[in-house]
């Protein structure tokens, strides 16, 4: 059976909803904007790649939805919050993030450089709990809220050349059951999808390095092969909307079976 055939999105899901996307310049960030415009919310577009950002919006607005591109840094602190701030008067108040944005490499630990592991971290973990903290006010006001971080199965298992990026992605699927008990029952709710692997920019870094045992990519790749961004951002869309009402602090793996 076509996976098509359950992909398609509901026009009117998101209506009414303000959403922000992380990471929105391509991938993932890219599938899951145009996924909730098309379901009816106003989004958010963040990224510091600005002409992929510009496209997002243009594939978005020449389909009839509503985005607004905003170039933001998510280790960057001030700027988190004026981004947020910006988004509440051009869009109204946000309902739904997505914590997207990431970045990893392939590095045989005994030799990773310092500033290669921060960064990571610095982006995956800590960009995340930044947004969140940014948006959390205002949809804790409201009572209305819905966070949804993006982890991934190697935030689950361990990988080869991994590290910083196994370390990360844990940080994210801890911090969201954190986020989710802290705030059941309050109007907000906290959730998380673990890809696997997915056909996007982001897989040409991770290239096995240099008199690393090819072997052990096996562990890390499903026989089913590849996800496209589109499936990951129809689970996100899921998740993260009023049909998983009653779901907090799950982590939705969409690997191909790898942590089965």
């Amino acid at each position: 059976m076509s996976t098509e055939h359950y992909a398609l999105p509901s026009k009117d899901r998101f209506k009414g909803r303000t959403a922000v996307v992380t990471g929105a310049s391509s991938g993932i960030g890219r599938a899951t904007a145009v996924r909730l415009a098309a379901e009816g919310a106003a989004v958010a577009c963040l990224d510091v790649v600005e002409q992929g950002l510009k496209e997002t919006v243009e594939s978005i607005v020449s389909s009839g939805g509503t985005a607004v591109a905003y170039h933001c840094d998510v280790t960057d602190e001030a700027g988190v919050i004026d981004t947020v701030a910006q988004v509440g008067s051009a869009l109204g108040r946000p309902s739904v993030l997505c914590n997207v944005a990431g970045i990893g490499a392939f590095s045989h630990t005994a030799e990773m450089p310092l500033d290669l592991w921060q960064r990571i971290l610095a982006v995956n973990l800590t960009g995340t709990f930044l947004m969140a903290r940014s948006v959390l006010p205002q949809m804790l006001e409201a009572k209305d809220g819905s966070i949804v971080n993006v982890a991934s199965n190697a935030g689950l298992m361990g990988a080869p050349w991994s590290a910083a990026y196994c370390a990360s992605k844990g940080g994210v699927v801890l911090f969201t059951k954190a986020l989710a008990v802290e705030y059941a029952g309050r109007g907000v709710r906290v959730n998380a999808v673990a890809p696997g692997g997915v056909d996007t920019p982001l897989v040409s870094n991770f290239s096995v390095p240099e008199g690393g045992d090819a072997k052990l990519l096996h562990r890390i790749m499903s026989r089913m092969g590849f996800s496209t961004p589109a499936q990951i951002a129809a689970a996100i869309a899921f998740i993260g909307s009023d049909e998983s009402g009653y779901t907090t602090g799950a982590v939705l793996s969409v690997d191909g079976g790898l942590t089965a």
